[in-house]
């Protein structure tokens, strides 16, 4: 599909007014994406989208028919629109690698090109890793929950649409989701002549990867026995043991616990119990706590849709621009609230490690030409107290933002997705359980260097 025009109209008449001013079509800007909050009270966020921006920007192209329609709109430039059936993206872009693990007020994408290009990314940027950092931080706090027991993603019949279910099931799975699938639907149950010849047929003919959901009538008095009965008529003279069954309703913890001790007494041990139905991270955990029998869980409209909060809220900011001698004019926003004041400048984002325990303890953001000395130490600003520094020693200091695009060629490989979900899991184990707690997690250090910061307050005295 063509997403060109999948943008905000004001991109494009921005565009075509640098296109008669002189001198600003092609000044070169930086935006960085950034995001102020995290979702859901939480202490950190997870990076996707990236792999679906690369595809965007390699594909940017107006047709004919594109250009025929914004001439009809009256208000573009001959000049502009001959200028689109050649437009390309030219610039550079860096970004951290999905599955990473962000935090509020630091760049996790920047792009650097001319501006009318610059601008044009932004919406589509903005909704693509806005929509996928949701579900994957969202994700991820449902598999943290679920304590190692598999999750998936069965949302979507609750989805905005075929996209957002098919690239939300993505995000999902880079944040730790075992799969996505919907088991079998009470319908099937119900098209049968009665329970037990739907769950035999069902055996029959999937006899590797039966599930059977119980509750479509009643749970404990006849769809655990009425499966019990199937997997021991069709599975166990075939020797498979692999099987399950879906609750989907009712008081979890206590028809997990009755269904587990009655698999169990007809020998079917190895029989896993799934749990499903408007499932949540503190439902999960619920659960759990309450001692629920359950081996994994399938989770919907909570997870697809992010439903206890489903705007991620990353913005795309102006952060510098290039004179005509290539120096970089550093550009700040200013606004009464100080949670909106952007940080300026061409930047660089390193995240900082302990070296005794290997855990991440924070992130530094620089100048784009500054190197992190580990052999000096540090000074932090204390995030619960900011009139406060915290001297720190002993640390390594990792680079995030990967050179993704450089001159309009992509430079970088999007790895398997299998590979993310990997990456993401290892990423996650490096902070500590602090800043990963559901309620009050710890306040994670993001710092300027005193370099930045000095600009920034320069440029804020100058504004003020």
């Amino acid at each position: 599909m063509n997403y060109t025009l999948l943008c905000d109209f004001y991109e494009l008449t921005m565009g075509n007014g640098y296109f008669q001013t002189d001198g600003y079509a092609d000044q070169i800007c930086y935006f960085d994406v950034f995001f102020r909050n995290v979702p859901d009270g939480g202490g950190f966020a997870i990076a996707a989208g990236l792999e679906q921006v690369i595809d965007y920007i390699e594909n940017l192209r107006f047709t004919e028919e594109d250009i025929a329609y914004l001439r009809g709109k009256g208000c573009f430039c001959e000049g502009f629109l001959d200028y689109l059936r050649t437009f390309r993206f030219t610039g550079d872009l860096w970004a951290v690698p999905e599955g990473t693990p962000i935090f509020p007020r630091e760049p996790f994408l920047t792009v650097r090109a001319p501006a009318i290009e610059a601008q044009f990314i932004e919406t589509f940027l903005l909704l693509t890793l806005n929509h996928q950092s949701l579900i994957a931080t969202k994700t991820n706090r449902i598999v943290r929950a679920a304590d190692g027991r598999p999750v998936s993603e069965f949302g979507s019949r609750r989805a905005q649409g075929p996209d957002a279910a098919v690239l939300g099931a993505r995000a999902s799975y880079i944040a730790g989701c075992a799969g996505t699938a919907c088991t079998l639907a009470d319908s099937w149950v119900q098209m049968f002549p009665d329970e037990y010849t739907a769950f035999k047929t069902y055996c029959q003919l999937y006899p590797h990867s039966a599930t059977l959901l119980v509750d479509t009538y009643n749970v404990l008095k006849s769809g655990v026995p009425n499966a019990i009965k199937a997997f021991k008529d069709i599975l166990l003279p075939q020797g498979i043991t692999n099987c399950a069954i879906r609750l989907d309703s009712g008081d979890l913890t206590y028809l997990s616990r009755k269904a587990r001790k009655m698999l169990d007494a007809a020998g079917l041990t190895e029989c896993k119990i799934v749990a499903s139905n408007s499932l949540d991270e503190y439902i999960i955990r619920d659960l759990l706590l309450q001692g629920a029998k359950i081996d994994s869980f399938g989770v919907g409209e909570r997870l697809i849709t992010s439903k206890s909060e489903p705007v991620f809220g990353g913005v795309y900011k102006l952060a510098a621009v290039e004179d005509k001698q290539g120096n970089i004019i550093p550009k700040i926003k200013i606004s009464a609230n100080p949670d909106k004041i952007t940080n300026p400048h061409f930047k660089k984002v390193y995240r900082l490690f302990d070296k005794e325990s290997g855990k991440a303890f924070a992130d530094l953001i620089t100048l784009h030409d500054e190197a992190v000395d580990e052999s000096q130490p540090l000074e932090l600003f204390d995030p619960d107290a900011t009139w406060k520094r915290s001297r720190v020693t002993n640390f390594t200091a990792k680079e995030l933002l990967a050179p993704i695009f450089l001159g309009g060629r992509r430079v970088y490989d999007s790895p398997p997705i299998a590979e993310m979900r990997a990456y993401c899991a290892g990423q996650i184990d490096l902070l500590w359980d602090e800043v990963k707690r559901f309620e009050n997690p710890h306040n994670y250090y993001v710092d300027l260097s005193q370099k930045l910061w000095d600009i920034k307050q320069s440029l804020l005295e100058q504004k003020g």
